[in-house]
């Protein structure tokens, strides 16, 4: 059994690895309490509760507007929250695992390994990068590259011409889990599909979306991953 410390807390994520939590000991504190940000806050609720395993779920995500609107909130909460994390890391060698995202690679052509090379497709993947960079010089670290959905599928309408790997996060906790040992770099996901046709496994009635529609994210046609590391770590 593990002690494990996730920030983000009140966070969707958080509460699914809560859920699906038969074994370790986790704190899941949200942002009044554990602002990563504050790294004299960070200190404090480390030392309290010194975790073996350190989350870092805590991020400025939607609405994507917000990272080109304001930029400073991105750079605070994604690149800056995320440093203080590693570097408290660092000092009490605990083991971080990174939350990130499939909109690191430049979702193009799809299919992308942990290897391919990157060109984030918006300003909060690129905040999300920065992250990666500062998480990727501690040895002792696990970034995780996911294309996460809530359950049910959020929206009234999925794109029909794009192509992603989702994975709802009930199963993506799951898997997390599962991967508190490993270190280096991991995509997960699902099926390569379009998110219609992943939306409507769960919701026959969703109506279709194009791309062309979208106005206020930046997104590629195809920001499919290659889970083949995954599946060889799970054996499935």
């Amino acid at each position: 059994m593990k002690t494990i410390l996730i920030s983000g807390g009140k966070g969707n994520l958080a509460t699914e690895i809560l859920n699906v939590n038969k074994e370790h000991n986790i704190f899941a504190i949200s942002k009044n309490k554990l602002n990563v940000y504050d790294i004299n806050q960070l200190d404090k609720v480390v030392k309290k509760i010194k975790p073996d395993i350190f989350i870092h779920t805590a991020a400025l995500t939607r609405p994507m507007i917000k990272h080109i609107n304001s930029p400073d909130d991105s750079i605070k909460n994604n690149i800056i929250g995320t440093s203080n994390v590693v570097l408290t890391c660092i000092k009490y060698n605990i083991k971080l695992i990174y939350i990130s995202t499939d909109y690191v690679y430049p979702c193009i052509e799809g299919n992308y390994s942990e290897n391919s090379a990157l060109f984030p497709v918006n300003e909060y993947a690129w905040s999300k990068l920065g992250g990666e960079c500062a998480v990727k010089l501690y040895k002792n670290s696990l970034i995780l590259r996911m294309a996460l959905c809530q359950k049910p599928f959020p929206h009234p309408k999925a794109l029909v011409d794009v192509k992603k790997s989702y994975l709802y996060m009930d199963k993506a906790a799951n898997i997390i889990l599962k991967l508190i040992n490993e270190k280096e770099i991991i995509n997960i996901g699902g099926e390569t599909m379009s998110p219609f046709e992943f939306a409507k496994q769960d919701n026959p009635n969703i109506g279709k979306i194009y791309l062309s529609e979208v106005k206020d994210v930046k997104m590629g046609k195809d920001a499919s991953m290659n889970i083949k590391k995954l599946k060889k770590i799970l054996n499935d």
